[in-house]
């Protein structure tokens, strides 16, 4: 438990929630979770479940309409048709994660995976006695791995590589040549490619594409919590190559037995129509919120090398306004009641320069928060 490391934005919320307990008003940046409520038609599907006795135990790999629902949507939004027996329902993509590193990594084995980025990733590395290869990445890539960086990394020991796109913290994508190439790297070296797409339907332009254009071959992590607003319910999934299938499903018997039913049969309402409105709806709120906020860090001195495709961050570069991130964050939360996740949570490339900014919070609030911060800086 040594190489575990805590999550710092955690600690902050705790914070943050104790001056709310005592009659502070705080503007919530820190934590990447939707404000909006799950949609109504997933909430009366979970009511109905409840009603119609569905609180039993379910197959490991989910239920079996579920696994169905998340391929339909893949045909629908992509025009990508594969088995639905590839689709492994997990309790939230951290579910997915634990199953992935358990199938792949043995003691000693290595994963190459973006500095900065989501910072429970390498922990689940560690818990399987893999060991973690956090590589710097800058504007200069976008934030994101390329396939030249992982072929110089690349050794004997090396069997995944882990990309996000959009990312977290950064927002931004990898585009499908750029995804090509680096699948093109591991598959030549007999290493498997990880894709977290926990963002996918909170991009910002063409979306496009989904990593399963590009091979079946690959593991693609997904989940109901940021675009389908259900970070509460736990409830995930990845599409896996058909090999690994048995071996997932053997896993997940053991460590999960199932997920979650009632959020199983709520989150069959997640495809709807009426509900798919309701969320494209929510993703044009979220991009006007980010083309508010981005202009205004700017003006107050924060730097945004790379505008944010996708996700609802804002990874700035405040190394203008303090050489302490972390310092400047919770003097920030103390002194004018704004909440806003330190670097040090996403690794160790330069995390005192850098502060996320996520709008999960509506614009009024944003103003607000923007105006606190103009007088926490004069």
């Amino acid at each position: 438990m040594g190489e575990i490391r805590s999550f710092h934005v955690m600690e902050l919320l705790a914070r943050a929630k104790a001056l709310e307990a005592l009659g502070r008003s705080v503007i919530h940046m820190e934590v990447g979770e939707p404000d909006f409520a799950t949609p109504a038609p997933v909430i009366d599907a979970g009511h109905l479940a409840l009603e119609q006795g569905h609180t039993r135990y379910l197959p490991a790999t989910g239920l079996p309409q579920l696994k169905r629902e998340i391929a339909g949507f893949y045909q629908a939004r992509y025009g990508l048709k594969f088995d639905s027996n590839r689709v492994i329902v997990t309790p939230g993509s951290s579910g997915a994660l634990q199953l992935v590193m358990g199938v792949l990594v043995n003691p000693g084995d290595t994963v190459l995976m973006a500095d900065p980025g989501y910072p429970c990733n390498r922990n689940f590395v560690v818990l399987m006695g893999g060991i973690p290869i956090s590589m710097a990445v800058g504007p200069d890539t976008g934030y994101q791995l390329s396939a030249e960086r992982i072929a110089e990394a690349w050794s004997a020991d090396t069997r995944a590589v882990m990309v996000a796109s959009p990312s977290n913290p950064t927002g931004t994508l990898l585009d499908r040549d750029q995804l090509q190439a680096i699948y093109e790297v591991v598959k030549e070296r007999g290493g498997r490619l990880i894709v977290d797409e926990i963002y996918q339907g909170l991009v910002y332009g063409d979306e496009g594409y989904t990593a399963l254009d590009i091979a079946d071959d690959l593991f693609v992590i997904n989940s109901f919590s940021k675009y389908f607003g259900m970070t509460g319910w736990r409830i995930g999934w990845m599409v896996v190559p058909q090999s690994y299938v048995g071996a997932i499903d053997r896993l997940a018997q053991n460590i999960f037995i199932s997920s979650s039913s009632i959020a199983q049969y709520a989150a069959l309402a997640a495809f709807s129509p009426a509900t798919i409105a309701i969320l494209e709806q929510r993703r044009t709120e979220f991009r006007k919120r980010r083309d508010y906020l981005l202009p205004a860090l700017r003006e107050l001195g924060f730097k945004v090398a790379v505008e944010p495709e996708g996700a609802f961050y804002l990874y700035t570069d405040c190394s203008a306004l303090t050489t302490d991130s972390f310092t400047f964050c919770m003097e920030l939360l103390e002194q004018q009641g704004v909440a806003a996740t330190p670097g040090r949570d996403f690794g160790d490339n330069r995390p005192e320069q850098h502060i996320r900014f996520a709008y999960t919070t509506e614009i009024d609030k944003l103003r607000e928060g923007i105006a606190r911060l103009e007088r926490f800086l004069r």
